[in-house]
């Protein structure tokens, strides 16, 4: 049983791998508005996919705690692979907008599973102190799947903005077969009815009765916010600064390696600083790197774009593990989608917003707007939250 505990890891490193191979991502936005989509409406598809994941983040999460994290995996893949194709096949906003559906859908139900599968593994081999490193070998492994695709993706789009997408589709294929080939460890744990009195008791613990998860959460949520913001502005702010097209995939790629470069380095700042005090100042950099691109507004703007993936990079496995190391086996997964609920509940509100400042009026007011929220309200609820324990 080991064996195959230990066989989990990997293939969930080859699933982050597969599921970040984002081969479209360099080049969705001037995909969609050569199909006749305007910044408005392309927006409309993220903060749909967004609400669509967070609307069913906790539901599944549940589905997974009850009926197991691999079962969850495996609908996911499905239901991504189904939304690429559609993609790949599409032209215009109403089929995009059927196919973000069932991405948001399928993105739900892989949400917080993998994690939660990661550390029930670890902990099976009583490896838990070793997940921090682990995570963040994860995420390091998803961002420079995700650089490698951006190169990819820039120079199959020099031939047509659709291929990218025939690409995708093939990628999002082989995720099922390897979440069907994992092994869900065998952890005794309290028995869960399956209702939505049960689904409810474990938000009002997460977001009301434990401070410390309601902090983690809240904190991660401010900073989600931040980071998806800046990854879905980062087109628009290569368009702003005259950036050649052509450069487009090799500095979204450059992007993603800082920040697979940081998540695999994360824990090493454990070392020298506490979990709190590396949040606070992680924080504090997101907010001024955002307002820092803006006054600059070139080619120099884009150190702090890095900076940012940077900061990403290394506040995702801390926080990750922070919640994991705080929460119960069997409400695991539940707990981890709440936090994903609300980072796409938050996004699914500010990303039309932002879309619609950009078209009406500057994208630089918004992305300001977006770094002084952001960095203030997270030092804020980490002011208030106790990380001693």
């Amino acid at each position: 049983m080991n064996q195959k505990l230990h066989s989990n890891i990997w293939k969930l490193f080859f699933i982050k791998a597969l599921r970040w191979f984002l081969v479209a991502m360099p080049i969705i936005v001037l995909f969609f508005q050569e199909n006749g989509l305007s910044l408005f409406e392309i927006m409309i598809l993220q903060s749909t996919y967004s609400l669509v994941v967070a609307l069913l983040e906790i539901p599944s999460g549940f589905f997974a705690d009850v009926l197991g994290r691999k079962k969850s995996l495996i609908i996911g893949g499905i239901l991504s692979f189904i939304g690429f194709t559609i993609i790949s096949f599409s032209f215009d906003f109403w089929q995009f907008f059927v196919a973000q559906i069932l991405l948001g859908i399928g993105q739900s139900f892989v949400s917080g599973s993998d994690s939660a599968l990661l550390y029930d593994s670890l902990s099976v081999l009583n490896k838990t102190k070793e997940y921090d490193k682990v995570e963040g070998k994860s995420y390091g492994i998803g961002n420079f799947s995700e650089a490698v695709a951006g190169i990819t993706g820039g120079l199959l789009a020099g031939l047509s903005l659709r291929y990218p997408w025939y690409a995708q589709m093939t990628v999002a294929f082989f995720v099922i077969p390897l979440a069907y080939s994992l092994v869900e460890p065998q952890i005794e744990k309290k028995k869960i009815e399956k209702n939505l009195k049960s689904i409810l008791n474990i938000v009002k613990y997460s977001i009301i009765e434990n401070k410390v998860i309601k902090g983690l959460i809240l904190t991660s949520t401010f900073i989600g916010i931040a980071t998806l913001s800046a990854a879905w502005f980062a087109q628009p702010y290569f368009s702003q600064i005259n950036l050649p097209i052509k450069w487009f995939g090799i500095v979204w790629a450059l992007l993603n390696l800082s920040a697979g470069f940081s998540s695999f380095n994360s824990y090493k700042l454990s070392k020298f600083i506490d979990n709190k005090k590396r949040l606070y100042v992680l924080s504090v950099l997101i907010g001024i790197s955002f307002v820092s691109m803006t006054f600059l507004g070139n080619y120099f703007g884009l150190i702090f774009l890095f900076l940012i993936f940077v900061m990403r990079g290394f506040t995702t496995p801390v926080l990750y593990n922070l919640i994991n190391s705080r929460t119960n086996f069997e409400i695991r997964a539940t707990v981890l989608s709440i936090r994903s609920f609300c980072i796409r509940i938050g996004f699914a509100i500010v990303g039309p917003i932002i879309g619609w400042i950009s078209d009406t009026g500057s994208l630089n007011t918004g992305l300001i707007i977006i770094g002084i929220i952001t960095g203030l309200m997270s030092c804020l609820v980490l002011w208030k939250t106790d990380l001693s324990n």
